[in-house]
């Protein structure tokens, strides 16, 4: 039985911890922050670092992680490392710290830690690429498109720090177990991947006896249909193994704080610096060309399917009609053109957000009657609904938003919402933002 060997990981991690509880704890020096108790809040700092990290899984980096990943956790990380910051003050009573001071110590270790994380990253993907260290020896099992992408990821990509070796057709007339186990043994292989589609259960059961019992780490590269498709995540009950179709984030109580802060922020940034005195400004001209309310409320479903007001600026003329509307729709009047395509009417939905109905970016809230109907010809439509609805979402800055005229559009909408739905972050919620800003200014298709 063979060891594994090469698991540099092991130090790789508590080093980048030690290294970052030296710049918590020595940097707050070159701060007037006038703390009284150095000693209690350097520990008071370490010891929620530590728990924090464990929490957010901060250290947790695969090899094959991407830049976006890493800053949404460091963005995770630091948001509730602020508020447990402050809370030194009021918890020990410390009415001297000058809270300026705090702040500028808070960013300096944000951007050195950040800095420090990344340059680290890089040498390390440096070490792996060039001087090959840190490797990973693969093998694969299974010929078909999805083994051939990862030969080919893994061939383009040393810093990732694998090296893949060979390939095992297992539907080849010579292919023998002994012999790819054999193979497995000699060249001191560390990681094995296997085709899903092309094993059977009792030759899933050898392989998985085999690497267990040999050290070696086995994965699986899912097939194309059914079950493997799926975001599995492996839990246990007691000693039952139990496995879900998908880990959403937002279950997650510091993911939900995190977003329901940021949401809270910049609600209250575009409600008190835009809609103070746009709102005014809108009403008159509404009023000018359509005598009615300023603004238009209409029930849509929002998390866990509960119906809620959603609010917009009044863009149609008053009428019973509540279809959705259509180009050229002789319902919108001439201000309701303007703001329409510019989205404007969309802003009061900020009020939404600070009362907890939607979120700044999630899957668009829907029509109740909509909602029941795609429900029935839409597959895994409600998905949707394990999440606040947004003003904007990854669907409408991927090109579908406004109004469906096919059922691929509304196929197509449902296959965003879902990707976000089950990959969210922080970061994202960033990135839809800049991107529904850009779309705005240089106008879209089918904004009317």
């Amino acid at each position: 039985m063979n060891s594994r060997a090469g698991r540099y990981s092991i130090y790789i991690k508590p080093l980048f911890g030690l290294i970052d509880l030296f710049l918590l704890n020595s940097i707050v020096a070159f701060f007037q922050t006038n703390i009284d108790q150095k000693l209690l809040f350097s520990f008071y700092i370490s010891i929620f670092w530590i728990v924090l990290s464990i929490k957010n899984k901060f250290y947790d980096i695969k090899r094959f992680s991407r830049v976006v990943q890493v800053l949404a956790s460091i963005i995770r990380q630091f948001l509730i490392f602020a508020l447990i910051l402050y809370a030194f003050i009021g918890f020990f009573k410390q009415s001297n710290i000058s809270r300026l001071e705090m702040g500028k110590y808070f960013l300096s270790i944000l951007v050195l830690v950040t800095f420090f994380k990344f340059l680290f990253l890089y040498f390390l993907s440096k070490y792996r690429g060039v001087f090959g260290g840190n490797i990973r020896k693969v093998v694969i099992i299974g010929n078909n498109k999805k083994t051939e992408q990862l030969i080919k990821f893994f061939s383009e990509k040393p810093e990732s720090g694998y090296r893949f070796q060979k390939k095992f057709c297992v539907k080849e007339e010579d292919f023998e177990w002994d012999r790819c186990f054999d193979y497995i043994i000699d060249n001191d292989i560390d990681e094995v991947y296997c085709s899903v589609a092309e094993l059977t259960n009792n030759q899933l059961r050898d392989i998985v006896n085999f690497t267990e019992n040999n050290l070696k780490i086995l994965k699986f590269i899912p097939d194309n249909k059914d079950i493997f498709t799926k975001k599995l995540v492996f839990n246990y009950y007691g000693y039952i193994p139990i496995l879900s179709f998908r880990e959403i984030p937002l279950d997650d109580s510091i993911n939900k704080f995190a977003k329901r802060s940021f949401d809270i922020i910049l609600a209250t940034i575009v409600l008190v610096g835009i809609l103070s005195w746009l709102t005014p400004l809108i009403a008159l001209l509404i009023q000018l060309e359509s005598r009615g309310p300023v603004f238009f409320k209409q029930k849509r479903n929002g998390l866990d399917y509960r119906e809620f007001y959603c609010f917009k600026y009044r863009s149609m003329k008053p009428s019973t009609s509540h279809n959705q509307a259509t180009k050229g729709d002789a319902r919108v009047t001439r201000v309701g053109k303007f703001i329409r395509r510019t989205s404007i009417d969309e802003l009061p939905q900020f009020l939404n957000v600070l009362k907890g109905d939607m979120s700044v970016v999630g899957p668009r809230p829907h029509m109740v009657k909509h909602n029941e109907e795609f429900a029935q010809r839409v597959d895994k439509f409600m998905v949707r609904h394990f999440v606040k609805p947004g003003i904007t979402g990854l669907a409408q800055v991927s090109g579908f938003r406004g109004e469906i005229e096919t059922n691929l559009d509304i196929v197509n909408r449902v296959k965003y919402d879902i990707f976000y739905v089950e990959n969210w972050s922080l970061l994202l919620d960033i990135k839809i933002i800049i991107l529904t800003v850009i779309n705005t200014i240089k106008g879209e298709e089918k904004a009317y």
